[in-house]
């Protein structure tokens, strides 16, 4: 650029003369301002142009890089082990509603380019079979189809509204929780450390059932409790079918026991009923009576050693009080997108459902893991019952039946992990929603005639499980992956943009708060919501009318994981007993020796795992994509760009493209 401002003094001006330039726009600097300013637009131009043709030769290869991900993908899926009910019913309704949905498509596509508006012509001015067949079709759907998918709609809408009212009166009880900073307390020095007599007896479970890849830390956390030895019993219950990895478990027992830590292995011959059997059956032993508490822990938690002491001391004063269910946290929230999203859900679940409940009603659905019962509570409840997969519910709604109270403790957390596959995490789900569905109907009498209240017997009915548990998935799936992508070949029941826009981006708003470090996945999260309707729905369908895939028990894959603040605690105590045993979180000397000669033997080749295929997802991918062409004809806008979205997360949820990734 030209100076603004340019000044020469001479003190002897004999010889020279005395010039002064004021600003760029001087006609000295006009030729040299020109030619600088022409050669910076002609870079400008240049560059721009660059990177204009830069970004468009990214374009083909991008999108052919994406096909050939697919391509590749499809190729080296796994279909033939997908699990039966993939061919069920709703498989086959969705197939049909896809096939019916692209010959729509087709005839909307024709009319729209041959600029058919049949509203103003004639019938008898109708030339050709299509187009007769096109009137036909917008005549039938307006005086049939239409008016049943209003009705329908709007049941859903009404759904919708009440189950994001719930939503709203959870959050506001928490913010007051928050606001008033009410939450359980226990009084100082409830025990005596000088006498362990004064401690209660407490009985420590660790169910487990082929659990390799966790079964040492699990094992050693629980032996790092901070209770008297002599108080404490830890039963490992291993329902394992791999004879080695029994060894394993045994052997990691038994170096545990030579430090001094009461421990037994415990092994049923018999492994019937699942995690149910497997715990009535330890409840069965003779020593379990010198027991007052339960405390339980999946084989994937970690509590750390003051545990008992945070959840234990509660029960002292409150005879009425049955279980002290603690939080969970997770190693691995952050390991892919599919954890992340988990992790949303559980937050809200732990920190506003099971808050909330536990103080305002003293109510919620135990979580099976990472609680502590009074075991009297459990012996007149029934104890442990084998008739659902869902055990802990069960027996959590049993207690609450026969008058006992529970506590939630919100920042008492146990270290455990989510699923790092969508396989993992589908199964998971499909047993979480079908189980419920089949405790309602064993429950239902038992509720209706018991003697509690009528206000907790409605809570139980129609918010615990008709409304979070059914009515939750069915409108989600209906709504949002059936009634939306009709309305697009039947505009008379067209949805309005709140049901499907506002509504859904303030609840998911509302679900992210407990976990604000998660805002940036407020819409992956909600889409992704909607993408496991499906998975719901077929489980609660299944579990309410009693088909055999609600009876399907898959034990949740676990990695092994290690937080970083977990390994930090670790060498934090270790450095404060350094004159003492170090007890590390790992495999035992003769643990690590025994599997050495095991994996020495011949071990049978097993066929390479791959991702899966998912058929109903992908089936519905297309439904909504093509639901979206029809929309973008219709230039719908917000419900275009909807059903695009979440047509493209139900196609990268079906190639088994989130979460953990096998090839």
């Amino acid at each position: 650029m030209a100076p603004t401002s340019v000044v020469f003094t001479i003190d002897k001006s004999n010889n020279f003369s005395l010039l002064k330039v004021d600003g760029s726009d001087s006609p000295l600097f006009a030729d040299k301002q020109k030619a600088a300013s022409t050669k910076q637009f002609t870079w400008v131009l240049l560059l721009k142009a660059q990177r204009i043709l830069s970004c468009l030769s990214l374009l083909p290869m991008a999108f052919g890089t994406l096909f050939a991900s697919i391509k590749k993908r499809i190729s080296l899926s796994d279909i033939s082990d997908e699990e039966p009910n993939n061919r069920g019913r709703l498989y086959r309704f969705i197939k049909v509603f896809l096939f019916l949905s692209i010959v729509g498509l087709a005839i909307e596509v024709i009319a729209h380019y041959k600029q058919w508006n049949l509203h103003m012509i004639q019938p008898w001015e109708v030339e050709g079979l299509v187009q007769w067949s096109y009137m036909a079709w917008l005549s039938f759907r307006e005086d049939y189809i239409a008016p049943l998918l209003i009705l329908l709609s709007e049941f859903c809408i009404v759904l919708f509204l009440i189950q994001s009212l719930d939503r709203l009166v959870l959050c506001l009880g928490c913010f007051w929780m928050k606001y008033k900073k009410l939450k359980p307390t226990i009084e100082a020095d409830v025990y005596d450390i000088e006498d362990p007599s004064s401690f209660p007896m407490v009985l420590v479970q660790i169910p487990m059932c082929n659990e390799r890849e966790v079964y040492a830390q699990s094992i050693a956390a629980v032996c790092q409790l901070d209770w008297p030895k002599d108080r404490l019993l830890i039963q490992v219950l291993d329902d394992s079918d791999d004879g080695n990895l029994q060894l394993l478990i045994n052997e990691e027992v038994s170096s545990w026991r030579q430090k001094g830590v009461n421990i037994i292995y415990r092994h049923r011959l018999i492994r019937t009923g699942y995690k149910a059997g497997n715990l009535k059956s330890a409840m069965s032993c003779d020593y379990v009576k010198d027991y007052e508490f339960v405390a339980i822990f999946d084989a994937d938690f970690q509590p750390n050693p003051d545990f008992l002491k945070q959840s234990v001391p509660h029960f002292k004063g409150n005879p009425e009080l049955g279980l002290v269910q603690a939080r969970w946290s997770f190693v691995n929230k952050d390991e892919n997108l599919l954890t992340r999203l988990q992790n949303i859900n559980l937050c809200f679940h732990f920190e506003v459902e099971q808050q909330v409940n536990g103080h305002f009603i003293n109510f919620f659905g135990f979580n099976g893991t990472a609680g502590v019962w009074r075991i009297k509570a459990l012996e007149e409840s029934g104890g442990w019952l084998e008739r659902t997969t869902v055990e802990d519910m069960d027996i959590a709604v049993r207690a609450h039946l026969n008058g006992w109270k529970f506590i939630f403790l919100n920042d008492v957390k146990v270290l455990c992990e989510l699923p790092e596959s969508y396989e993992a995490y589908k199964k998971q789900q499909h047993r979480w929603h079908s189980g419920p569905m089949q405790l309602f109907r064993l429950c239902l009498p038992a509720i209706i005639t018991s003697k509690i209240s009528m206000l907790k017997k409605a809570n139980l009915i129609f918010l615990f499980f008709l409304l979070r548990k059914l009515i939750l998935p069915f409108y989600s799936f209906t709504l949002f992956c059936i009634i939306l992508p009709l309305t697009m070949f039947v505009p008379e029941a067209e949805l309005p943009i709140w049901v499907i826009c506002y509504v859904p981006i303030f609840m998911s708003f509302l679900n992210i708060l407990p976990s604000p470090k998660s805002f940036p996945f407020l819409v992956p999260y909600l889409l992704f919501e909607n993408t496991m309707s499906v998975t719901k729905f077929n489980a609660m369908v299944s579990g309410l009318f009693q088909l055999g895939s609600a009876y399907e028990w898959v034990v949740t894959k676990k990695t092994g994981r290690s937080s970083e603040s977990d390994l930090l605690a670790l060498a934090e105590r270790e450095s404060k007993s350094s004159n003492e045993e170090k007890i590390l979180r790992r495999h035992s000397e003769s643990g690590l020796e025994l599997l050495s000669k095991l994996t020495q033997q011949e071990v049978p080749c097993k066929k390479k795992k791959r991702n899966k295929l998912f058929r109903k997802e992908l089936a519905l991918a297309f439904l909504l994509l093509t639901a979206s062409a029809r929309s973008f004809l219709s230039a719908h806008g917000v419900h275009f760009y909807f059903l695009l979205f979440q047509g493209l997360s139900f196609l990268v949820v079906g190639l088994d493209l989130i979460g953990e990734q096998v090839n």
